[in-house]
């Protein structure tokens, strides 16, 4: 028979270790994740939530130049993308835009405006060579091959994470 004082010891210990658990495993956090491929294993974050923006920048593999792509955070939880800024038409480019959408030439650049594309993740695989991905927020632009091995297939999602994932994960902020 268990002494009183060892049950509540043992008592004690357990509240304190459910406390630790749901403290680290109950998602507290909005954020961009950039998880490894579909794993659902989180290389890097960086805190989102609705209605916050965002960019990815990188050099288009075929013609060489710098291709802008634009997203909000929808209340869903999902990325919408908003815009699209391009330098050349050529393959994997569009020539025109959608119905709903605006095309503007401006300063040598093409842009659609008024996009509603709507993903609830997408895939992309950081580039090795030329691309330099890049996560624009704000004024502030990060390259994803400073937190991210060159190369990887990388899935972007907008989640709560806990505290455990943030953790292992990298911050993109800090």
């Amino acid at each position: 028979m268990i002494k009183r004082n060892h049950l509540h010891k043992y008592l004690l210990a357990l509240f304190i270790l459910v406390l630790i658990s749901v403290f680290l495993f109950i998602p507290n956090k909005d954020a961009l994740v950039f998880q490894y491929q579909n794993s659902g294993k989180v290389l890097a974050y960086f805190p989102l939530s609705e209605g916050d923006s965002f960019q990815m920048k990188y050099i288009h593999s075929i013609h060489l130049s710098e291709v802008v792509e634009s997203y909000t955070v929808t209340k869903d939880n999902e990325i919408k993308q908003i815009e699209l800024m391009y330098e050349d038409f050529a393959i994997g480019m569009p020539e025109n835009a959608a119905a709903g959408e605006t095309f503007e030439h401006r300063n040598g650049k093409y842009y659609i405006k008024n996009m509603d594309n709507r993903f609830p993740f997408f895939d992309l695989r950081t580039g090795k060579v030329r691309a330099n991905h890049t996560l624009i927020v704000g004024t502030n632009e990060y390259p994803l091959s400073h937190y991210i091995e060159p190369g990887t297939w990388v899935r972007l999602k907008i989640e709560r994470i806990n505290l455990w994932q943030q953790w292992k994960g990298v911050n993109i902020l800090e």
